[in-house]
């Protein structure tokens, strides 16, 4: 199998500050590009921050069709496992299946303060029909949804019908254990979303046992929010929230 390199703007980003750590996860078929910039605001408030490489992701699709979701659990472990060393307080942030994974994390790991999934997927009905399915081999792109002109996401322009089963098997996982969840939890929503349906947010915010949570809605962006007209509300809700909880 071809060895394919990382691509520019979709490496792994580290930022080392005080004993409050913060991980900020990617999305399915993205790249760290998609949360570099909340990445940069939360570093600027002085906090250790780690954007994760997802395995599979940022080089090429082929490259993802050989990664489970099992190693995409591990990727954000590993993330979180560093900042573990250098911190005492956590708290994580995802896009998309990066809010899955931040949802995962959450019933894993109690000890987290506080979570900020951003459009997280639980609950896919538009990839349903592909469950169990080989072929065909990939799928359209699914990245740079996004209502701001002229801004892409780093995302991959096919998508293998093999890594499908997986974020489904991640979903259906992440789904049965939500009310195991109790910190507190931000949860952002975009109103127009044509990845994730955004009834996955309220479903979040039902099944979750947090007594104190939050749905943040965000009328100016599509799925990839973190690149959208609503970023820098996205940063501020996030810090606010950080602080909050200090």
């Amino acid at each position: 199998m071809a060895k394919y390199d990382v691509l520019q703007e979709a490496e792994p980003f580290y930022f080392e500050g005080n004993h409050i750590g913060v991980l900020v996860i990617h999305g399915f078929t993205g790249s760290t590009q998609s949360m570099r910039y909340l990445g940069e605001q939360l570093a600027s408030e002085g906090y250790t921050v780690c954007g994760p490489r997802l395995k599979g992701h940022g080089t090429h699709y082929e490259d993802m069709e050989q990664s489970t979701y099992e190693e995409w659990i591990q990727s954000v472990e590993e993330g979180y496992q560093w900042l573990n060393e250098r911190c005492d307080t956590f708290f994580i942030t995802g896009l998309s299946m990066g809010g899955t994974l931040t949802l995962y994390l959450a019933e894993k790991h109690p000890e987290v303060k506080g979570i900020m999934p951003i459009n997280a997927a639980i609950d896919l009905p538009g990839l349903e029909q592909m469950r169990g399915k080989t072929e065909p081999r990939f799928l359209d792109a699914i990245g740079s949804d996004i209502k701001a002109e002229g801004v892409d996401e780093l995302a991959y322009e096919k998508t293998p019908t093999k890594s499908i089963q997986e974020i489904l098997k991640l979903t259906e996982l992440t789904r049965g254990d939500l009310s195991s969840i109790k910190m507190p939890a931000l949860i952002f929503k975009s109103i127009e979303d044509h990845v994730v349906p955004p009834e996955n947010s309220t479903l979040i915010y039902k099944d979750i046992a947090s007594t104190n949570k939050e749905v943040i809605e965000l009328n100016d962006s599509y799925h990839v929010a973190t690149l959208d007209h609503d970023k820098e509300l996205i940063a501020e809700k996030c810090k606010a929230f950080i602080k909050g909880l200090l």
